[in-house]
């Protein structure tokens, strides 16, 4: 029997701090109208000092779950699509699964840059099709901020911080996810990149000075590059799904830049009101913008049951790809005592993920006090 994977829950995190362009006008020489013209970017979110890309992915997945009918232990698969992880090593996936007391999960990261959401869900829907799990979470989730250059006007104003994640569920009844396509050219490695801080070149005194830890990006061959394979891979996806571009109600891109969403528009001949378009709000959240665009077009109503809808990405790598999903599901009113019942496991995950912090910086503080007394 085919198992079809659906989505049947979503949620997203944004972060409370707005930072706007007149923000930014006080930090490097810049104004609104010549950031409003360039990207179609007016303000977007950054993250506060006490949060991470683990503290947000997890509220973007409790937002999901209590949507759905499923509990934390329901959950067989979590993956998390980000290009700045908590930490090179564990996962963020496996810290989100600790949040959450995701018992019986799988956790890993994904990492594909900006089309990171797309190649993540169509891993999902891939396992949950072969029949190996039932149930995932796919979580968008990145804190950029981090890795910015608060003085490079290039990328200051376009990156920022974010969260979106969407509960998969295996049905017998067609419909989710119908067609993916993943696209990688390690070629245009240089062209979105954050030169140090792995093994080619290790965090140093001269790294630092130099500011290699910060993302470096050529925009105008990036801007060539997406203008190129947005078109091309929302075709192919939406030509292996048995449809036409006609059947499509809603695109939801990438949101790096509102001219290359306009470009890939006039060479698809679809009309702008046919894309979701959020990013004069969030900016560039990587592979978290498609997902919190995602989250807002279901939110805002602009997605019915049986509607096709096509995700369509790009970004570092370079990677790019698109998918084409089909609405069916919509989500499930669960009980009173549902509801009461997850709440209270939550709470119970979130007290107990602050315990095992506290311990662990009271361990630390032990044993650093023993070495410094040594």
């Amino acid at each position: 029997m085919t198992r079809y994977a659906h989505i049947t829950a979503w949620g997203m995190y944004a972060p409370e701090h707005v930072m706007t362009n007149d923000d930014l006008a006080q930090m490097v020489d810049t104004n609104d109208d010549w950031i409003m013209s360039r990207t179609g970017i007016r303000e977007r979110r950054i993250a506060a000092p006490h949060e991470t890309t683990s503290t947000i992915a997890t509220e973007a997945a409790i937002n999901a779950l209590r949507k759905s009918q499923l509990d934390p232990h329901d959950l067989d698969l979590i993956i998390v699509a980000t290009s700045s992880p908590d930490y090179l090593l564990p996962s963020t996936a496996c810290l989100v699964q600790d949040n959450i007391g995701a018992s019986r999960a799988g956790a890993f990261d994904l990492l594909a840059a900006c089309t990171g959401f797309i190649f993540a869900l169509n891993m999902a829907a891939q396992a949950i099709r072969s029949g190996s799990i039932n149930n995932a979470l796919v979580i968008g989730a990145e804190t950029l901020s981090r890795l910015v250059d608060w003085e490079d006007r290039r990328t200051c104003i376009l990156f920022a911080d974010g969260a979106g994640a969407f509960i998969l569920e295996g049905r017998d009844s067609p419909g989710g996810v119908l067609s993916a396509v993943m696209r990688s050219d390690g070629s245009g490695k240089d062209l979105l990149i954050v030169p140090a801080g792995g093994s080619h070149q290790p965090a140093s005194i001269e790294t630092v000075e130099q500011g290699l830890h910060t993302l470096q990006m050529k925009g105008r061959d990036v801007f060539r590059f997406a203008t190129r394979v947005m078109a091309s891979a929302t075709r192919e996806s939406v030509s292996m799904a048995g449809l036409l571009l006609d059947d499509i109600q809603l695109i939801v891109p990438h949101q790096a830049n509102r001219r290359i969403i306009e470009t890939a528009a006039r060479n698809l001949r679809i009309p702008m009101d046919r894309f979701m378009i959020n990013l004069d709000r969030y900016g560039n959240t990587s592979a978290a913008s498609i997902p919190m665009a995602l989250c807002e077009a279901v939110e805002n109503g602009r997605i019915q049951a049986g509607d096709n809808i096509v995700l369509v990405g790009f970004g570092g790598g370079l990677t790019w790809g698109a998918m084409t999903l089909r609405w069916v599901s919509r989500e499930k009113r669960i009980s009173r005592t549902q509801r009461m019942r997850r709440n209270i496991l939550f709470s119970l995950a979130k007290l107990r993920s602050l315990l095992r912090r506290i311990l662990r910086r009271i361990e630390g503080f032990i044993w650093g006090t023993s070495s410094r007394g040594r």
